[in-house]
C-alpha cells in the first residue's frame, strides 16, 4: 500500500470565466432584454428616455459607482411584482431571434476548446443571472455568476441579492468559486473587454482581453497580456466596446420617443 507521500496527486481543476457582452455577445445583452420588455409593455418611453440620457452620461464622462447604482434601482423597480416565469420566458425570445446571431464565432471556437479540454467553463456577468444562466445552458457551459434578483414565491421584489456582478463583485466571485469548486486560479483562464473586468482577469494564471476597450487593450500591452481580436475591421472602425452598444441604443430610443410624440400629435 503506497505511502500518503506517494498517493497520486489529484488531477490539476481548471477553468475558463468569460465576460459576455462584447466578449462573447456583440452589444449589450441587456439592452435587447430591456427592448423585448418594453414591446410587451412591462414599461414605458419615459422609462427609455432616462435610460438614453445614463448612456449618454456614460458616453460623455465614464462610468461611475453612482451611475450603477442609478441603473440598478430602476432595473429592479421595472421589474418588481413580475413573474420569474414571464422574464425567463422573454430572454428564452430573446436568445433565440437575436442573442444567438449575435455571438461571435471565435470566442465560441475558444470556449468549446475549453470544454474540450475539461475544463469548467463560467459565464460571469452584470447581466441578470436568469438570462446569463440561459446563455450558459445554450453555449454548453458549467454554469453562470450573474447579477441575483430577489424572488420570493416565484415573483421578483425589486431587490438585490448581494451586489451588481460588476467590477470588484466579479473578482470576488470568482475566487468565491474556485474556492467552493476546487478550481486552481494559477492554471486558469479569464477572457474580457473592458477595465471592469480586471479584477476577475487578475484572479487568474491566464488573463486575455477578448475585443478590448482602448483602455484595457492599453493595460493589456502594459503588462504584456496576451489580446484576441475577433470582431471585424468594420465593426472595429464603429467603434470600441460597449460605446457601439450605447450609441445604438440610444439612437432606437430617440427614434422610438421621435414616433411615440408623431402617433400623439396626429391622434389630436
Amino acid at each position: 500500500m503506497p505511502s500518503p507521500a506517494e498517493s497520486p496527486r489529484p488531477p490539476v481543476r481548471a477553468a475558463a470565466f468569460f465576460d459576455v457582452d462584447n466578449t462573447i455577445i456583440r452589444g449589450a445583452s441587456a439592452f435587447h432584454l430591456a427592448r423585448a420588455l418594453y414591446q410587451r409593455r412591462f414599461f414605458g418611453t419615459g422609462d427609455l428616455v432616462r435610460f438614453a440620457l445614463i448612456q449618454a452620461k456614460y458616453l460623455a464622462f465614464g462610468e461611475s459607482r453612482s451611475q450603477i447604482e442609478s441603473v440598478r434601482s430602476k432595473a429592479l423597480s421595472l421589474i418588481a411584482g413580475r413573474s420569474v416565469a414571464e422574464i425567463t420566458a422573454v430572454g428564452e425570445e430573446v436568445y433565440d431571434t437575436v442573442l444567438e446571431l449575435r455571438i461571435f464565432p471565435g470566442t465560441k471556437r475558444l470556449l468549446d476548446e475549453h470544454l474540450a479540454a475539461g475544463d469548467q467553463v463560467w459565464l460571469v456577468t452584470a447581466t441578470p443571472v436568469e438570462v446569463g444562466g440561459l446563455i450558459a445552458r445554450r453555449l454548453g457551459a458549467t454554469g453562470c455568476l450573474g447579477t441575483i434578483a430577489e424572488h420570493s414565491g416565484g415573483f421578483y421584489t425589486g431587490r438585490l441579492v448581494g451586489d451588481l456582478m460588476h467590477g470588484e463583485s466579479k473578482g470576488a466571485a470568482v475566487r468565491e468559486l474556485a474556492e467552493r469548486e476546487g478550481i486552481d486560479l494559477s492554471a486558469s483562464y479569464a477572457y474580457g473587454d473592458s477595465l471592469n473586468d480586471l479584477p476577475m482577469m487578475r484572479s487568474v494564471g491566464h488573463p486575455c482581453p477578448i475585443n478590448p476597450d482602448a483602455r484595457l487593450r492599453r493595460h493589456a500591452k502594459d503588462v504584456g497580456w496576451p489580446i484576441r481580436e475577433f470582431r471585424g475591421r468594420s465593426q472595429r472602425v464603429a467603434g470600441r466596446g460597449m460605446k457601439t452598444a450605447s450609441w445604438a441604443g440610444a439612437a432606437w430610443v430617440a427614434g422610438l420617443v421621435l414616433r411615440t410624440i408623431s402617433r400623439r400629435l396626429r391622434g389630436r
